[in-house]
């Protein structure tokens, strides 16, 4: 039997949701790109192999990217092995992500230093699922009045030698790192690695409105998990004080993500967030952890600290309210954005596919389909449930 991941592959007759818009296209790949966005009819396809995808009926996007992600089916990126990272990338491919962020949370430095090293192994093979865009390291600079779900027992102030020797030791994969800015030493880092192309994110923080403002200036530009651990309106006496949620609104430089699974950020937030940023400025995020495609129960957060109880839905830690992470895959929070907000679904999909390339600077071959993009894409009907995953032009599903 022909492998058919070698063919010209042809999508033909779905309706594409690509750059905010929605019109009927045919889709051809050709050695894991793009080749063709158009009329059916026009493409000049000319007796090549084809594996022809029926996607009539159905809508075809560029494959979802997901900035921050944990882990899933059973496994997490902090256990460090290779059939961890794999289940984790298998999983999240099948539910329509095709780029993933691997999202590192607060831990033991020999942990990090056996998770760097897998992560290095795994880009080196050809495993079926997502691919990786590089690390997100979440934390371990946080402020202790926001810390959430992080692990206390390692959170401390940003130290040169210990965020230049993990940014070394990933060989410069560090794509973003979310931070305290109001940390001391935050900005001093801020500055730092922003020069080396990382994204600097406040994240877990008490900052003030007017730390911010001086955060942005050293280089902070993108909200972690906005609304969840993070500063809003408080008062001091009788003062009001803003915080990282008043700046965000007031910026219109800072972009934020969303963790789109209708519990962190019900629909009312939702809708206001959307129509004061818009979907140039939002990234939807799942934020998922182990337990995400698995049953109700307990599990453990990251590394095994702390235990969570999973249950209707949410994740949190064990014998309190505190959310931890969620169980979240994209398709499900593409799916309940747009059902809890009303917005188009192509402006929706705009928030998982085109927005995350731009902020991660990979919007010139990625989260759009147009001719010499690569070809990642998807297939899914109306209920947003994946058909068919393409991943650099390889079928995944």
């Amino acid at each position: 039997m022909k492998d058919k991941n070698n063919d010209t592959i042809l999508i033909k007759g779905g309706t594409v949701l690509t750059g905010g818009k929605e019109f009927h296209a045919d889709v051809i790949v050709r050695a894991g790109r793009i080749s063709y966005v158009g009329p059916d009819g026009e493409s000049g396809l000319r007796g090549d192999p084809v594996h022809v995808i029926d996607a009539a009926g159905k809508y075809v996007s560029p494959g979802f990217i997901d900035l921050h992600a944990h882990g899933g089916a059973g496994a997490d990126f902090s256990d460090g092995t290779f059939e961890a990272f794999r289940k984790i990338l298998a999983f999240h491919g099948s539910h329509g992500t095709t780029l993933l962020f691997p999202t590192y949370m607060t831990g033991s430095v020999e942990s990090l230093h056996r998770a760097i090293q897998t992560y290095k192994d795994v880009s080196a093979s050809d495993i079926e699922g997502a691919a990786m865009g590089g690390w997100h390291m979440e934390g371990p600079y946080f402020s202790p009045t926001k810390r959430g779900a992080q692990d206390s027992r390692y959170m401390r102030d940003p130290d040169p030698k210990e965020y230049m020797d993990i940014w070394e030791r990933t060989g410069g994969s560090v794509a973003r790192w979310s931070l305290a800015p109001e940390l001391p030493g935050a900005h001093a880092m801020a500055l730092s690695l922003k020069a080396k192309g990382v994204q600097m994110a406040f994240g877990h923080t008490d900052a003030t409105f007017e730390e911010c403002e001086a955060a942005f200036e050293a280089g902070f530009t993108h909200m972690t998990h906005f609304f969840s651990c993070m500063s809003t309106v408080s008062r001091k006496g009788v003062e009001k004080i803003a915080g990282a949620v008043e700046y965000a609104y007031y910026n219109d430089d800072v972009t934020v993500e969303l963790i789109g699974d209708g519990i962190h950020v019900p629909a009312s937030l939702l809708k206001m967030v959307y129509k004061i940023k818009g979907a140039d400025r939002i990234a939807l995020i799942t934020d998922s952890i182990r337990a995400s495609g698995l049953p109700d129960g307990e599990y453990e957060l990251g590394e095994g600290g702390l235990r969570i109880t999973v249950g209707e839905g949410m994740a949190r830690l064990t014998g309190s309210q505190t959310l931890a992470g969620s169980v979240a895959t994209m398709d499900q929070v593409v799916r309940t954005v747009w059902k809890l907000t009303g917005l188009p679904l192509a402006e929706v999909v705009k928030s998982a596919t085109q927005t995350p390339a731009r902020l991660m600077r990979i919007d010139d071959r990625k989260g759009f389909l147009q001719k010499e993009y690569d070809a990642d894409i998807i297939v899914f009907d109306k209920d947003i449930d994946i058909q068919h995953v393409l991943v650099s032009g390889k079928l995944v599903k």
